[in-house]
């Protein structure tokens, strides 16, 4: 069932092979991608190993990865800088290298997604708060699932996916084409369709369906309607087009975070109830309040968010770009 006029947000979706940027992996045979192949035979084996070996290993592999990349390493410890001023040196250093380890957990988590069997998943995922969505979709109305990027995003995803009926996604295609086909599969097993970054008429289409769509509006964006509003109280481009899409598709907007939790032990994902007097009258208004209550996540596990991210570029005059020495 591919996405079209027949769509129906009460069947689960099931992803083609002729649905629109699938690419079979065989494909991808060409020596450049060799040493790859090697990196996602090692990481379906790793999967197999106890979970705390999982956490320990990512541990390690965040680490090398902070090495092999200097510049994002230096992106974070720019980002973290800037929105925790409050730490010192020795603290940062300490944050930034706890935010390596969990870049690298982050790719067992993939791998988990992508092959782990769903009881396995489920022993580690526990999800509060659903019926904020389930009630509305149960009315024939739309969500908007309104998420940060945080690596826990994946895994527990496939349990939400297991949970309605059907979950859409915004997505940005990633710039290596194999490392994308894997992503687009993992997510395949808890959100489709799969809508391009620029589908925000398609995004819009679903929810007036009455289906629930994941979306992400918290990295840098730079397009002429670009709204230059606070995060962690720094000034920064936000996307306000989230007040388009809940004011034309009259969808309520669910705020979800997820998150590892702290003893090692699994996940926790938490719906809580739908933004109130939203959309507003007011774009930016809107964009920062979304802002705020992602920075309220952030804080409550530094170390899990997406710091490796430009989220302070593209600033107008007289805001400095704090990435420039880069």
């Amino acid at each position: 069932m591919t996405m079209n006029s027949t769509y129906d947000a009460n069947t689960k979706y099931t992803p083609e092979s002729n649905e629109p940027g699938y690419i079979p992996l065989y494909r991808f045979w060409q020596p450049r991608y060799w040493l790859l192949w090697i990196g996602i035979g090692i990481l379906r084996l790793a999967i197999m190993l106890p979970f705390r070996a999982q956490r320990f290993l990512g541990a390690l592999l965040g680490r090398v990865l902070f090495v092999v990349a200097p510049k994002r390493r230096r992106i974070a410890e720019i980002n973290l800088r800037i929105c925790f001023p409050e730490l010192d040196e020795p603290a940062l250093r300490a944050l930034v290298h706890a935010h390596g380890a969990s870049l690298g957990f982050s790719v067992f988590e993939i791998g988990l997604a992508l092959w782990a069997d769903l009881t396995q998943i489920e022993k580690l995922v526990t999800l509060k708060g659903i019926d904020h969505v389930k009630t509305p979709l149960s009315k024939g109305q739309g969500v908007v699932i309104l998420s940060g990027h945080f690596p826990a995003l994946e895994l527990v995803g496939r349990i939400v996916g297991e949970n309605l009926p059907c979950v859409a996604a915004m997505y940005r295609p990633l710039k290596n084409p194999l490392v994308n086909q894997l992503l687009r599969r993992a997510r395949a097993k808890s959100v489709a369709p799969l809508i391009s970054k620029n589908g925000i008429r398609q995004m819009i289409r679903l929810l007036r369906k009455g289906t629930s769509v994941w979306y992400a509006s918290d990295q840098s964006y730079h397009r002429d309607n670009a709204e230059l509003v606070p995060f962690f109280s720094e000034p920064a481009m936000t996307n306000p087009s989230l007040t388009g899409i809940a004011r034309m598709s009259k969808a309520s907007v669910v705020p979800f975070y997820q998150y590892r939790l702290a003893d090692g032990s699994g996940y926790e994902g938490v719906f809580l109830p739908a933004l109130e007097n939203f959309p507003s009258n007011d774009p930016a208004a809107d964009a920062e309040r979304v802002n705020t209550m992602i920075a309220e996540w952030a804080r409550k596990v530094p170390e899990q968010y997406y710091w490796v991210h430009r989220r302070f570029k593209n600033r107008p005059e007289p805001w400095p770009d704090p990435y420039q020495d880069i």
